[in-house]
C-alpha cells in the first residue's frame, strides 16, 4: 500500500492581503494586495502552513529544494512513493499554470447566510423585509421538518427535499470559493443536524445555528417554537449533536441563533444569553439588527423599556465578542458605541440590503470607529451565494452612499458651523465612504475571519495559518493570429480559446489589475479548486 504524504507542496502565485492592526483609527493603513510566487507547504496532519520559499521560481529549483529537505514526491513513478525506510518525507505536489493566469487566494468567509432559503434566491418581488418574511421566507422554512417526527434529532428523519436543498447550497457555496459559512437553519432539530452533517461530510467549515423564534405576536402559527422552554431544549439538542459529531470543533461548530428581536419573547432571549455563556469558551451568537426602518420601529414598540435595538440584545447578554450582527444598516451613534464596547461584530450584506430596499450600511464609519466587519450573502434576501458578488456589491453600495440625503446632511453638518458657513480648516473628505476593491476583498477574507473569531487561523497565507484556499483561473491571453480574425470562418468562433468566464485577459494589465477584473467580472467558473484545512473539497472539471 502506498504510504500517505506528510506535506502538500503548492507551487504558483499566492495573492492575499496582509493583516491590518485592529482598533480605531481614521488614518490606519488601507489593505494592499501582495503577490508572491514560489512554493508553499502545508501539513497534511493539521492543514496548517508550515513554510514557504519564494525563491523557488521554477520546477528545477523546486526539485533542488526537495532534495535538500529530503522530500520525496509520493506520485513520482521513479520512487514509487518509497520513503527509503522512513528517512524521507513523503510529499504531494500541486502545480498551477502561469499561462492561464492562475493564482491561489484565501477562501471566502460568508458571515451570514440562510441555508433553507436557497431555493428562494432571486425571489423577492417588490417586497421589503417584514412582508418578504411573511410571503416568501416563513412558508419555505416551515416545510423543512417532518411533522410526525418533530422532536427527532436524527438527520435521517429529515425530508428528502430538505436534504437535497441543503446539499445543494453547501456544494454551491464551495464552488464559489466559500470555505467557511455561518448558516441559519430552521426551527427543526433533525434538519439542522442534517445541515451540520452535510457540511462536515463535504468538508466545508461552518457554524450551524438552529433558528429560535417563539413570539406568537409576530411568528406565524404554522412556524414557531411552542415556548421559550421548547426553543431552549431544541437548541441544546442541536448543540449536543454538533459537538458529538466534531468534538474539537475543527470543522463544524454550533452557534446560538435568535432569529431577531421581534421573533423572540423576553424569556427566550434570556435563556439563549445564559446558554451561550454557560460554555467555555462561550458559544458564538448570530442574529439580525437594524436591517429595515420599519423593523427598528417594531422593536421599539415591542421592547419600550430598552434604549435601542442593540440595547435589547445587551440586556439579555447576547451582545458579546462572539456575536455576529447582520446588516446594521440603521444603527445610531449610541448603538455603534455600545456594539464597539461589547466587541460584537458586523456582517455587511450589501446585495440583500439593495434587493430588499433596506438601505446602505455606512461601512466606512464602522471601520473608522474600530468595528470588526465581514461580508455576508444573506441568501435569500441576497440573490447570490457568492461572496465575490458581495464584495463587488459592497464597493458599489459604498459609492452610492455619498449621494443619499442622510449622508449629505451629515457631511454638511460636519463641514459647516451652525449658520451653514464653512468651518475654518475643515477637511474635504468627499469620497472617503467609498470602499476599494482591496478593502472589499479584505472584508471577504481577513474581516470575515475576525468576525468568526478566527483571525489567527484564516484569511491569509501566513505561516501557522490554516490552508483554506481557492485556486483562481482567469484564462490565458489569446494566441490567435490577429490577421486570421478577418476570415469568415474564424469570426463565427464566438468563444475564443482560453476563455474561462466573463473575465477577458489581455497582455497589457498589471497583476493587480487582473485581480480587479476578477472582482468585477468573475464568478464560480474562475474557481478551479478549493481546499479547506489543506483538503481538496471542490474541483472544477
Amino acid at each position: 500500500m502506498k504510504p500517505e504524504h506528510e506535506l502538500t507542496l503548492y507551487f504558483g502565485a499566492f495573492i492575499h492581503l496582509p493583516r491590518l492592526p485592529e482598533g480605531q483609527s481614521r488614518d490606519k493603513p488601507k489593505p494592499q494586495l501582495v503577490r508572491n510566487h514560489g512554493l508553499l507547504w502545508v501539513s497534511a496532519k493539521d492543514g496548517r502552513i508550515e513554510g514557504f520559499d519564494w525563491e523557488a521560481q521554477h520546477y528545477t529549483t523546486v526539485q533542488a529544494l526537495m532534495a535538500r529537505k529530503g522530500w520525496v514526491d509520493i506520485n513520482n513513478p521513479e520512487t514509487n512513493g518509497n520513503n527509503n525506510n522512513g528517512k524521507h518525507t513523503m510529499v504531494k505536489l500541486v502545480f498551477t499554470s502561469t499561462d492561464r493566469n492562475e493564482f491561489f487566494f484565501p477562501g471566502f468567509i460568508d458571515t451570514h447566510i440562510h441555508a433553507p432559503q436557497y431555493p428562494n434566491s432571486g425571489l423577492f418581488g417588490s417586497t421589503t423585509l417584514l412582508d418578504w418574511l411573511e410571503e416568501y421566507t416563513f412558508p419555505m422554512e416551515s416545510a423543512f421538518g417532518a411533522h410526525d417526527k418533530k422532536d427527532s434529532r436524527d438527520p435521517k428523519d429529515t425530508p428528502s427535499k430538505t436534504l437535497r436543498i441543503y446539499d445543494q447550497v453547501v456544494a454551491r457555496t464551495l464552488s464559489h470559493g466559500t470555505t467557511c459559512a455561518s448558516y441559519f437553519a430552521t426551527i427543526h432539530i433533525a434538519a439542522t443536524n442534517a445541515l451540520a452533517r452535510l457540511c462536515y461530510n463535504r468538508g466545508q467549515r461552518a457554524f450551524i445555528g438552529r433558528v429560535c423564534m417563539d413570539n406568537p405576536d409576530f411568528c406565524p402559527s404554522y412556524y414557531r417554537d411552542d415556548s421559550a422552554e421548547e426553543s431552549l431544549t431544541a437548541t441544546v439538542s442541536t448543540i449536543e449533536y454538533i459537538q458529538a459529531m466534531d468534538p474539537e470543533g475543527t470543522l463544524v461548530k454550533p452557534i446560538i441563533t435568535p432569529r431577531f428581536v421581534p421573533t423572540c419573547t423576553r424569556p427566550s432571549l434570556e435563556n439563549l444569553g445564559k446558554l451561550a455563556a454557560s460554555y467555555t469558551p462561550s458559544l458564538h451568537i448570530q442574529t439580525h439588527i437594524s436591517e429595515n426602518i420599519n423593523e427598528v420601529a417594531l422593536v421599539k414598540d415591542l421592547f419600550p423599556e430598552s434604549s435601542s435595538y442593540a440595547g435589547v440584545y445587551d440586556t439579555y447578554n447576547l451582545l458579546t465578542p462572539r456575536t455576529i450582527l447582520a446588516h446594521a444598516v440603521h444603527l445610531t451613534a449610541d448603538e455603534r458605541r455600545l456594539i464597539l464596547e461589547r466587541d460584537a461584530k458586523i456582517s455587511h450584506c450589501p446585495a440583500s440590503n439593495s434587493a430588499l430596499g433596506s438601505g446602505i450600511a455606512p461601512v466606512r464609519t464602522f471601520l473608522d470607529e474600530g468595528m470588526t466587519v465581514g461580508l455576508g450573502t444573506d441568501v435569500s434576501g441576497g440573490y447570490s451565494p457568492s461572496i465575490l458578488e458581495a464584495a463587488r456589491q459592497a464597493c458599489l453600495a459604498s459609492r452610492l452612499l455619498g449621494h443619499t440625503t442622510a449622508f449629505l446632511k451629515k457631511e454638511n453638518h460636519h463641514q459647516c458651523n451652525g449658520n451653514g458657513q464653512g468651518k475654518a480648516g475643515a477637511k474635504d473628505e468627499t469620497g472617503r465612504e467609498k470602499l476599494s476593491v482591496e478593502e472589499s476583498l479584505y472584508l471577504a477574507t481577513r474581516g470575515g475571519a475576525a468576525v468568526i473569531d478566527m483571525a489567527d487561523d484564516l484569511g491569509g497565507f501566513d505561516v501557522g495559518m490554516i490552508f483554506d484556499a481557492q485556486l483562481i483561473q482567469l484564462g490565458c491571453v489569446s494566441q490567435e493570429n490577429p490577421e486570421t480574425l478577418l476570415d469568415e470562418r474564424a469570426s463565427k468562433n464566438l468563444v475564443r480559446p482560453g476563455t474561462v468566464s466573463n473575465v477577458d485577459i489581455f497582455s497589457t494589465e498589471k497583476w493587480e489589475e487582473r485581480v480587479h477584473k476578477w472582482v468585477w467580472g468573475g464568478d464560480d467558473r474562475n474557481v478551479k479548486a478549493v481546499w479547506v484545512g489543506g483538503k481538496l473539497v471542490h474541483e472544477r472539471d
